[in-house]
Formats: C-alpha cells, structure tokens, sequence
C-alpha cells in the first residue's frame, strides 16, 4: 500500500469525489481520502492522502487556504456563482476607490452564511439537497478568518481578488458579501485555489499526468512521505530494545528513546525506529516524565 500525500490540480467539471474514485483505479487501491471539497467549477490545488496518510485528512483541511477569484459586480445569483439563476441585476456605480475600501473591510474575522448551495447541514439534510428542492432554510453564520485579501485586477464591473483565509470559507459567499456592501450584489465567475499549507498551484499535478507517471513506474516521485508534513518537529528515535512499545502504539519514556533535552508541556516530537521507519507523533507529559501519542500512522501490513 502507498502512504503520504499527493498534491493533485483538479480541474473544472470534477468534484473531489470524482478525483478520489479515478485515483483509485490509477494507484489499484480503495485507502485515498481527500482534504476538502472543492466546488465542480473550481479548480487547483486539492492536496489527497493515501494509505496510513488518510488520517492526515483531517488536519489538513484546518490549514490555510489561498485563492484566486474574478467576481462581476451587479449580478446576484441562487448559487452566488454565475452557474446559478440569475436572480437580479443591478447598474454598477461604484467608483475604484469604493470597491478598494469595501473590499479592505472583510479582511479580518467576520461572521459568514453558509450558501443554500454548500455541503453543510441543517437537521441532518446538506443545504445544496434543499436548494434543488427549491427549499431555502434559515442558516446560522459562521465565524471565519480572511488574513490576506488584495485587489489583482479591477475593470468594473469586474474586479479579480486573492485571498487567504481560515477553513471554511466560502470564497463565492465573501465575493457576493463585498457586493452586497456596495449596494450592487456581485456574482463569482472563476476560482482556483492557489494554496493549501504547503502545496502550491505551480507544484500540483492534473490526473492524466499522474496516471501517465504511474504507468512508467514514476508515481513515487508524487508521493511526499507523511512524516514530511511534520518538518518543524522535532525527533525522537525508540531505542532496539522498546521498538515493539512503539509498534503497540504505547507511552514512551525517557530513558527509552534518543533524542534532544528539555522538553516541555505538551511538546510535540515526531518518532522514528531505529531503521529510519515513521511511527506518529507524540506529546511530552512532564509529570509522567513521557510522551503520549497523538497520532499514530502505523501500517499494519508492514509492522
């Protein structure tokens, strides 16, 4: 079985979901997870995880995230995209100057409804399911985090933005806020996710070329190791002899591994056997005097 994470460019017209059920039949294994829904008409950076690497699922998604975004000023849609019905239009008249202070207002915290058209739920139903029902629900706003927001390009009404923000942001739901701010509603025309912690767009590959580098044996060359995600921790190394505590998934000691001097409350360490081979991540208990886990990464296959 194949662990680690891949960084795949989705294109337009697949969902996640689409991209996981064809890297499953390109890697011939069901352990793929991905990292975050992106919608079918956005593309870029979805970072998927394989084997043992599919617990990693999870904490990725609370990464940052970094987008780029067109929207069109005076035009409101169901889907606050410009797939969705149209369901007014309005003369733009805002000036540049206005566009730049009403944009530089959302950076920052502030509280966001969910779209109609979003995977998330209310009494157990996913809120795009209601919309198709032409249902629409009261929805309670979220908190969410926009730590960098620019203006790329502006030729109204058409203006394009970069964004950094917190998990769960709904970019299509910031563009129809600014527009509503201004007065004027506003739709978005593209996104690409750009970033997701670590993974860049330049480095993301589409799924033919890694179907293609799969096939003439390179596939491995896609694959970064799990324990690559935990470069700023640092390491521990279980002596021979307490190899088998680590393989349990048990407490550590002390005087049980090889590692640096001390370690602090709830410090983290990444833990390694003697041959080299990644076990999880750990935390210091000073009272106990050793490290608990945190999250393991066995694989079972090869313990």
């Amino acid at each position: 079985m194949i662990n680690g994470v891949m960084n795949v460019y989705k294109e337009r017209g697949y969902t996640s979901h689409d991209v996981v059920a064809r890297l499953r039949g390109i890697f011939k294994q069901k352990k793929i997870g991905h990292t975050g829904t992106l919608d079918p008409e956005a593309e870029g950076v979805l970072p998927v995880c394989l084997g043992n690497g599919t617990k990693l699922c999870g904490m990725l998604t609370d990464k940052r995230k970094e987008y780029a975004a067109q929207f069109l000023l005076g035009v409101v849609t169901d889907t606050q995209d410009m797939t969705g019905a149209v369901l007014s239009k309005t003369q733009v008249c805002v000036t540049p100057q206005e566009v730049r202070q009403a944009v530089g207002e959302f950076v920052g915290e502030y509280q966001q409804i969910p779209p109609m058209y979003s995977a998330c739920k209310v009494n157990g139903r996913r809120l795009y399911e209601l919309a198709r029902e032409g249902k629409e629900v009261e929805r309670s706003a979220r908190s969410v985090t926009i730590y960098e927001l620019e203006i790329v390009s502006m030729r109204l009404p058409e203006i394009e933005i970069r964004v950094c923000c917190s998990k769960g942001t709904y970019i299509r739901t910031l563009c129809h806020d600014i527009g509503q701010k201004l007065g004027c509603g506003a739709a978005m025309k593209s996104l690409v996710r750009t970033r997701v912690d670590r993974f860049s767009l330049e480095e993301a590959r589409k799924l033919d070329e890694i179907a293609a580098m799969v096939k003439a044996g390179n596939g491995g060359a896609l694959i970064l190791p799990v324990e690559e995600m935990f470069a700023e921790l640092p390491a521990i190394t279980v002596k021979p002899a307490f190899t088998e505590a680590v393989r349990n998934g048990n407490s550590l000691y002390l005087r049980q591994i090889i590692g640096k001097s001390g370690w602090v409350e709830g410090e983290q360490a990444k833990v390694f056997d003697a041959a080299g081979k990644f076990y999880g991540v750990y935390a210091f208990q000073v009272m106990k005097g050793n490290f608990k886990p945190v999250k393991m990464f066995l694989d079972r296959q090869g313990s």
